[in-house]
């Protein structure tokens, strides 16, 4: 649904565009919605339903983190059938990309290992974690796998604590909780059916910026982009009466225009996420381990059992959550684990790409 100022003829400026070169004979348009080969975009001439190119789908035929996705820009060409296509994809300036989803054992990650693209040209990135009552706290491993792939994504991770209303008591020290966890991090509590801490969202996507929320089923993202949007633009479902959580409503991305500048794409929710071309992302995250790392005795101290280990220290005084510890070790695993997949995989891809020209070599020689 547009907002007002978007109806007929679409300024692009209000869609963040940002004169990427293109094509000969393209219009841009960005991504506001995908489904099974076909994208659903915003153009300068208003919106439309196009269908991959086929050398689109060639190019990503290998590669799913290239195909189009939600926030993309993308080059149209108008076909002499009367209709546009997708011809490429832009070059983006974010993109979130969580790996194929599994589970993490002594083993290895099961899974596809492949990256999957929820979010693009994305400036911030809201993580929402519902917390309700007292005694139950926001999942903190969650947070930090999420703002880990934020930090990553080239956005700017912002926390926020939804249905804070519904809270019983101890809002503060959970908020104080979830800072220690998201060093360096803006963290709000936010009650979106009250208006509690939305102009303070709102206030993220000044200068026309894009944003992304994301977090589990019944976190209440349709309904903070409701607040935002000033509209029932996303369908929401009442909490269920048992222990006050939403039931899973979303099951597509969009990308919603906001009255007034800037743009948010609603998620479903996430069960579970896996890290995929970690650089410094969880480093980020666990800035505060990292800083300790520096203090031990052995500069390849694995932080177990070593003499004069910091971090060990840390946690023996209480200075540094055991439970930190332990996630900071899952994730360092996760990463490197994928890390060394991937490397598989491009040697794996190389050495199909090279038997295919010495193939072709080889047909060529024949007399």
């Amino acid at each position: 649904m547009f907002s007002p100022e978007l109806s007929g003829s679409i300024d692009l400026s209000l869609l963040g565009w940002y004169d990427a070169e293109l094509p000969d004979g393209a219009v841009p348009a960005r991504v506001s919605r995908v489904d099974r080969g076909t994208a659903e975009v915003l153009a300068a001439d208003g919106r439309h339903s196009a269908r991959y190119g086929a050398s689109l789908r060639r190019a990503t035929a290998d590669d799913p983190v290239a195909l189009p996705c939600v926030g993309d820009w993308v080059a149209l060409r108008w076909l002499p059938e009367g209709r546009y296509e997708v011809a490429e994809v832009l070059p983006r300036t974010s993109a979130f990309v969580r790996g194929g989803v599994g589970r993490l054992s002594r083993a290895g990650l099961s899974g596809d290992g492949q990256g999957h693209v929820l979010a693009a040209n994305v400036d911030v990135v809201f993580v929402a974690e519902p917390s309700m009552h007292a005694t139950d706290f926001a999942d903190l491993g969650r947070i930090e796998r999420m703002v880990a792939l934020a930090w990553e994504s080239g956005g700017t991770p912002v926390v926020l604590i939804t249905k804070a209303d519904l809270f019983d008591q101890g809002l503060d020290d959970l908020l104080a909780e979830v800072a220690g966890a998201a060093p360096g991090v803006d963290v709000h509590a936010v009650s979106a059916l009250a208006g509690d801490g939305v102009d303070v969202v709102r206030g993220y996507l000044a200068g026309r910026k894009t944003a992304v929320v994301l977090g589990p089923s019944g976190a209440g993202k349709s309904t903070l982009v409701n607040a935002l949007a000033g509209d029932g633009v996303m369908e929401t479902q009442q909490v269920r009466a048992g222990d006050g959580r939403g039931r899973h409503t979303t099951v597509h991305r969009e990308l919603i225009p906001l009255p007034g500048g800037g743009l948010i794409i609603d998620t479903p929710g996430i069960r579970r996420v896996g890290l995929y071309d970690m650089s410094d992302g969880v480093d980020l995250v666990f800035a505060d381990i990292e800083e300790l790392a520096k203090e031990c005795r052995f500069a390849d101290c694995s932080h177990t059992t070593e003499p004069g280990c910091a971090v060990v220290a840390a946690v023996d005084r209480g200075e540094l959550p055991e439970r930190r510890l332990e996630s900071w070790f899952k994730l360092q695993r996760e990463a490197a684990w994928m890390a060394r997949r991937s490397d598989a995989r491009l040697r794996a891809e190389e050495t199909r790409k090279w038997k295919i020209i010495h193939k072709a070599q080889r047909g060529r020689n024949r007399p």
